[in-house]
């Protein structure tokens, strides 16, 4: 069934023969994995910021055990995202993106049965189980990216990668939500229906990958071939425990989007109901935000690959992104709830999270520097934190909950202490961040200019040579 063929290899940066596609910083023949990673994360972020009140309604349970099923997903899928890079590296990366496709499909009908069905323990088994879908095929495409894109557009063929996937979730999954759940009849029955339609989305976009991307390196196994299937599959958490920059890396790009993961589970209910503004504006204001996401991912990835990942990272990443989360959560509670110009004032606020959160994006880039002699291993770490984040988000919401529960805080503290964490986090990575020095940016931090001209060229490192 494969359709590798024998494509062309991958073109150096200022090659002739580049496309338009290939000098804008997305490897040409990768474009159709591309498109069917959009869909995917379409599907997975359709059901994303509906899901919790769905299950509380279906299922008729409280939102914190709710919140602890959703913990447990996000366990699966932490660890699908080191196994999405470690397989890569032993299969190669289109053996990975199948098999990811396979599960969520497979899982995703259970789920929706096992709610039919009013089943609490088998809803949290096969949601635990789909977790392994989706994280499998996008970071066994990241690899592919890591592996086809020159290093002088690395950052940016990374900040590509990161269109696709916040294009789908949560922005192009919450407009399909929008659409979806008053074509299936609104309610229950039209977020049932908008779910479905998530299981067909990931069957698209696994067949335009499968049968669109012709690269025969995607089957070929990337590890040297002396190491063995175990030297492989542990080669990640061998160099993370090894290789203190590494695991700084790690815990860097853990802390990145954990905040977005853990607004997904609080925000629903606090901007459409305490606030007044109903489901339907909560999912516009997704779509706005991770929109503004969506055009940005590009563009500092280019900014990484012209100022300095690490600089980039710093200031726009971490410094920013702390600032943009406390502007969306204590805007909306700033104005009159129920008022369109605090909504529109709200909606700004969380576009400035959702624009900084971008900075991060030349991590992909410095993840697999820290490591030149074991990219494959630092790729497949950097996925799994990638990954993790979801973990992270969601366990931190879960714990102040609990804790909250206990002591009695009203929503309001109880949900400030959550926002509060996140930026107690960036500010680890803020301490974290100045360790990361590698030789290809060095010239990017000496030399690079965020406006005009570079004072010199960036030079290309013998490593990536």
């Amino acid at each position: 069934m494969s359709t590798t063929g024998t494509a062309a290899r991958p073109l150096p940066a200022g090659h002739p023969d580049e496309t338009r596609l290939d000098r804008a910083g997305m490897p040409h023949m990768l474009r159709f994995g591309f498109l069917g990673l959009l869909l995917v994360m379409t599907a997975v972020g359709l059901e994303s910021n509906i899901l919790t009140p769905h299950m509380v309604d279906v299922l008729g349970s409280p939102e914190a055990t709710i919140s602890s099923i959703i913990t447990g997903h996000s366990v699966a899928v932490l660890i699908a995202s080191y196994l999405g890079g470690s397989l890569s590296d032993l299969f190669g990366p289109r053996r990975v993106m199948a098999i990811g496709a396979a599960i969520f499909l497979v899982f995703q009908v259970l789920f929706l049965i096992s709610l039919s069905a009013g089943s609490l323990e088998m809803a949290a088994v096969t949601y635990f189980l789909r977790g392994f879908g989706f994280p499998m095929f996008a970071f066994a495409f990241i690899v592919w990216v890591n592996i086809t894109a020159p290093p002088e557009r690395n950052s940016t063929a990374i900040g590509w990668f990161y269109v696709m996937y916040t294009g789908g979730l949560p922005t192009l999954g919450s407009l399909v939500a929008i659409g979806a759940i008053p074509t299936f009849g609104g309610g229950r029955a039209g977020e049932t229906g908008a779910m479905w339609l998530a299981a067909v989305l990931v069957a698209a976009g696994f067949l335009i990958s499968w049968f669109g991307i012709k690269d025969a390196r995607g089957s070929q196994r990337i590890a040297p071939a002396g190491e063995s299937a175990a030297q492989v599959m542990t080669a990640g958490l061998r160099l993370t425990f090894t290789n203190r920059k590494v695991a700084m890396g790690f815990l860097i790009r853990l802390i990145n989007t954990a905040p977005q993961f853990g607004m997904f589970i609080m925000l629903p209910a606090v901007i459409s109901t305490t606030l007044g503004w109903g489901q339907s504006r909560w999912l516009a204001m997704t779509v706005a935000v991770y929109a503004t996401n969506i055009l940005v991912n590009a563009v500092f990835g280019a900014i990484g690959d012209r100022w300095g990942w690490r600089r980039t990272v710093k200031w726009f990443g971490i410094a920013g992104s702390a600032i943009g989360l406390l502007l969306w959560w204590y805007v909306p509670h700033m104005v009159p709830a129920g008022s369109t110009w605090g909504y529109i004032a709200s909606v700004v606020a969380g576009c400035i999270f959702g624009c900084l959160l971008a900075g991060f994006v030349p991590m992909g880039a410095i993840m697999p520097a820290l490591a030149p002699d074991h990219r494959g291993a630092a790729i497949a770490m950097y996925t799994t934190a990638a990954g993790g984040a979801t973990f992270l988000g969601s366990a931190v919401v879960a714990i102040v909950f609990n804790i909250a529960a206990g002591l009695g805080w009203d929503d309001f503290t109880r949900n400030s202490v959550v926002v509060w964490t996140f930026v107690a986090l960036y500010a680890c990575a803020f301490a974290m961040i100045r360790h990361l020095k590698v030789p290809e940016d060095e010239d990017k931090e000496k030399y690079g200019r965020l406006f005009g001209r570079r004072a010199a060229p960036v030079t290309t490192s013998p490593a990536d040579a």
